[in-house]
Formats: structure tokens, sequence, C-alpha cells
């Protein structure tokens, strides 16, 4: 019973390992807590089917006459996805922790930092994709402003 067992998740494993695939996005949005600036950054990431990993970094501008801080984040998620897109589109679901740095003025926070939210991958052509995100990221106790939502767009590159 165990030999068939471990055959059957080597199996199992070795089917998943083959269908994964990795992704690159570089993107610009905004973050709209407490006022609207520009945000860009990149994200890398790998998936096997439903579920995957991502390791974003994202920086946010400064706004000093609205009194809204700088932020930078590293952060690494986990998601989960359809196995494949629909009609061109592959919704998906991600959270995850990593560390901010948040500034105005002359005042810094550098902590830890949570986030949730998700979004949706558009074929284009090719391994070429938009790709469509919303994240509520919730910023340690030192923050000026927590949470921060951030909505962004993207050119994905699937390989």
């Amino acid at each position: 019973m165990t030999l068939k067992l471990s055959r059957l998740l080597a199996l199992l494993l070795g089917t998943t390992l083959l269908s994964a695939c990795a992704d690159t996005t570089a993107f610009l949005g905004t973050n709209t807590t407490p006022s609207s600036r520009f945000t860009s950054g990149v994200a890398v990431g790998t998936s096997m089917r439903f579920v995957g990993a991502e390791f974003e970094y994202a920086a946010t501008s400064e706004d000093t006459a609205a009194s809204a801080p700088s932020l930078k984040t590293g952060m690494a998620s986990g998601f989960l996805q359809t196995p494949m897109a629909f009609h061109g589109l592959q919704p998906y679901f991600a959270a995850g922790a990593g560390i901010y740095r948040e500034g105005l003025n002359d005042q810094t926070d550098t902590g830890i930092a949570s986030n949730i939210g998700g979004g949706v991958k558009i074929a284009l052509t090719g391994p070429v994709r938009l790709r469509v995100d919303y994240r509520r990221l919730q910023l340690g106790s030192g923050a000026l402003f927590s949470p921060a939502h951030r909505l962004y767009a993207g050119l994905n590159l699937s390989f």
C-alpha cells in the first residue's frame, strides 16, 4: 500500500512540476491612500496550475502638498488562480507579507506589512498579457496611513 501511495505521489508531483511556468510584470498605477499618487513596480512569479508564489517591489511617490507619504514595499505573496484562461481572462486571488518604508518630509517608518487582493491577467498576444491588480496593504503600527490601497495595470510576460 505504501509503495503504491509513493508512486502516485511521485506521479502527481512530476505532473505538477512539468506544468510550472513563470512570469514577470512591469506595472504602473496609483496608490489612493490618503490621496492618489503615482506607483510603479515589478513582480516576478511562478505558478503550478492553481497555486503560485510571487515577489514584488513597488514604489509610490510622495505628495507633500497633500501630506501623502512615499511608500516602498517588498512583498512575497502566494496566489490562487484558475488553471487556465477563460475567454482570454485568468482571475487570481493573492495574499502575502513583506516590508515597507513610508516617508513624508523628514519622517520615515519601516516595518512589516501584509497584503490581500486580486486581479486578472488578460491575454493579448502569445505570451504577452495585460495584468490588472488591486491590493490592500496593511502597514505596521507606526505608519501614517494604513491600510493603503493600490490599483495598477502592467504588461505581463509569461515564460
